[in-house]
């Protein structure tokens, strides 16, 4: 098998995703098009190189729609011959992505090619795009489908995270994304996104609430409990019936933020990089998808990091650093209870519950931050993993060169 390298990650800040954000006005496809010219100019690149652009979007609709991938790819003056791709494996979808490109390469069949994504959630809002198992009955029922922050609540129910837990959770999220930009850990792949007359709207995330207390938390109000009490807790505990009553315990300042953005990361052979004058920043490992109990839905990220270690002769304590998507605080403290992982070795630099969840981007840009901090560190080994709806979990390994 080819050997697959990782050239180079850049992500856009990520905006909130309402109305009065900062990227509202900035289209997906333009937020598309500017991390990939980023990605070209950056590096210099010939971009008749690139066989192909795997982009992630879990809403591609509208705007969004249409492959969104091909699309960003003639907007961005990449040569005709580089095609693209838009797939969707929900929060996923841009670590799926990059696992495609990489695939392609491991596999022999293209020497270049870009794993991205993109989500403009404030324009183009989470669920646009339907679908059948929330409104078919048929699958609905027998899968006892509940919405993701039931199964989060019943997370914490059944692991015993209090309210307390998932709140301190958040609030050291909020707290190391903070320091993280404050000593610019972020500054190597942050592109700014601009407008249409070329200038700087956004420089850094804007989601972030680095003042979050335990006693701010404190005063929000389930986010859950009423759809929960409406059906959902019922439902839930059917397919649990060990469970009495589900605890809701998550709300907007402990589960992760709605924003926008986009990020793109440059995969090859050391042929091809060798051809452009690029020097290799990581080798992808290995990386592997599972399905998991769909009611629940969000457990996917330790038995797919079991998964994947298993196969590649590996144990937790093999990884440097760990980052999984904060899609809400229970996810990452059962992660860690699952794999006995200390928190210094996990999102060591924040996560999706301060600075948000691009659904379609977020897999690629948090790529890019463990390939930044492995270098930051003077580490060697990094795992990245997301929850996904529909109960599945995707996972990558990268280690440095």
């Amino acid at each position: 098998m080819t050997e697959c390298y990782i050239y180079d990650a850049v992500r856009t800040p990520r905006g909130k995703g309402k109305k009065d954000g900062a990227l509202h006005e900035i289209t997906a496809l333009s937020l598309a098009t500017q991390v990939l010219q980023g990605l070209r100019d950056r590096n210099n690149l010939d971009t008749s190189r690139v066989d192909d652009v795997v982009m992630g979007c879990v809403a591609p609709v509208g705007e969004q729609g249409s492959d969104i991938a091909r699309t960003a790819v003639m907007n961005a003056d990449y040569a005709e011959s580089v095609a693209g791709v838009q797939i969707n494996r929900f929060c996923a979808s841009g670590l799926e992505a990059c696992n495609m490109a990489a695939a392609q390469v491991m596999a022999g069949q293209s020497q270049m090619a870009i794993g991205s994504g993109v989500e403009s959630m404030s324009r183009v809002p989470m669920g646009s795009d339907g679908g059948a198992w929330a409104s078919d009955p048929s699958i609905a029922y027998k899968s006892y489908f509940a919405p993701q922050g039931i199964g989060a609540d019943l997370i914490a129910t059944l692991d015993g995270f209090s309210r307390d837990d998932v709140d301190a959770f958040a609030v050291e999220s909020q707290k190391r994304a903070a320091q993280a930009w404050a000593e610019g850990r972020f500054k190597k792949s942050i592109l700014p996104v601009k407008d249409q007359m070329g200038l700087h709207i956004l420089e850094r995330d804007e989601h972030m609430r680095p003042d979050a207390t335990m006693q701010s938390l404190g005063s929000l109000s389930p986010s859950f409990a009423m759809p929960g009490e409406m059906a959902f807790d019922s439902v839930v505990m059917q397919r649990y019936p060990q469970v009495e009553r589900v605890n809701h315990v998550h709300h907007a300042g402990n589960s992760s933020g709605i924003v926008d953005g986009a990020a793109a990361v440059l995969f090859g052979t050391k042929e091809m990089g060798d051809a452009l004058g690029l020097k290799p920043r990581a080798r992808v490992k290995g990386f592997t998808s599972i399905g998991s109990e769909p009611s629940i839905m969000l457990t996917g990220p330790a038995l797919v990091t079991q998964k994947l270690l298993k196969r590649l002769g590996m144990k937790p304590s093999d990884i440097d650093l760990y980052e999984l998507n904060e899609a809400f605080a229970s996810v990452v403290l059962r992660f860690m209870r699952v794999l006995e992982i200390d928190h210094g070795k996990i999102n060591v630099n924040g996560g999706a519950i301060a600075m948000g969840h691009p659904l379609g981007a977020t897999g690629a840009m948090i790529m890019g931050t463990m390939l930044d901090e492995l270098e930051r560190s003077d580490k060697e080994t990094a795992l990245i993993t997301l929850c996904v709806g529909a109960g599945m979990g995707t996972a990558t390994v990268i280690e440095r060169v």
